[in-house]
């Protein structure tokens, strides 16, 4: 699986050196100089982490975070900020306010990819821990792979569970077909992004109301899917 991560820092120099020691650790980056334009990426594309500067020209990375944490979709995703301001203050502050760690300029690249690994692998053993997951009308158990929809149980493939779990596991988080191919077929597939859809459309017809509007599994248009543990549901494209 090739995690991705966000990167919004405004000096080149160290934007640069990050850029280049994460993509060599097999991550998937993106990278902004601008505030504005990083977070409207990262709330289109729900990556799995942020590496945010605190100084930015535009927009200053503790309103940036204070915008995720306020975003149901995106409020558990990981911020870590990269900063020169390294008074006991400052990261107190930071850390208040929702960052998952707190790393002072200048700082080692090894140091920080460490620090990365270890926030995501954090945050993988919680979601691992989650091996029922009950919502209004759904019931899904990893540990025996039973799915019961409205008290009643349904059959699904392997790839059809694994796919309803993963969306399940982080609700209402917007993920893009390539982020599902990349977490639930894995890297080594030989499939394009069209075969998501398909499995949508399968799991769909499995355990959504017959007529009724996508209650669980809601399409975000021009970004993704995402699952939904409430009873609303989502103008969808898609059917």
């Amino acid at each position: 699986m090739r995690q991705r991560i966000v990167i919004i820092e405004d000096e080149k120099d160290i934007l640069d050196l990050v850029r280049y020691n994460f993509r060599k650790e097999g991550f998937q980056v993106e990278s902004f100089t601008n505030g504005r334009n990083g977070l409207e990426y990262v709330r289109q594309n729900s990556p799995d982490l942020l590496l945010l500067d605190i100084m930015l020209p535009d927009l200053d990375g503790m309103e940036i975070c204070k915008r995720l944490r306020a975003d149901d979709r995106l409020n558990e995703m990981p911020i870590i900020f990269l900063t020169a301001k390294g008074e006991e203050v400052d990261r107190v502050v930071g850390l208040e306010i929702g960052a998952d760690d707190y790393v002072v300029k200048p700082f080692s690249p090894r140091e920080l990819v460490a620090r990365v690994k270890a926030v995501l692998r954090r945050r993988d053993q919680a979601i691992g821990k989650a091996e029922v997951v009950e919502v209004p009308g759904l019931r899904l158990d990893s540990r025996s792979r039973e799915v019961t929809v409205r008290g009643r149980a349904i059959t699904l493939s392997a790839l059809e569970f694994k796919l309803l779990h993963f969306l399940a596991l982080q609700p209402k988080r917007v993920f893009s077909r390539e982020q599902l191919l990349d977490n639930v077929w894995g890297r080594d597939r030989f499939v394009t992004p069209r075969t998501v859809d398909v499995h949508v459309r399968r799991l769909r017809e499995k355990i959504e109301a017959q007529g009724a509007a996508p209650r669980y599994i809601q399409t975000v248009r021009g970004s993704g899917y995402r699952f939904s543990p409430g009873s609303d549901a989502a103008g969808d494209s898609e059917g």
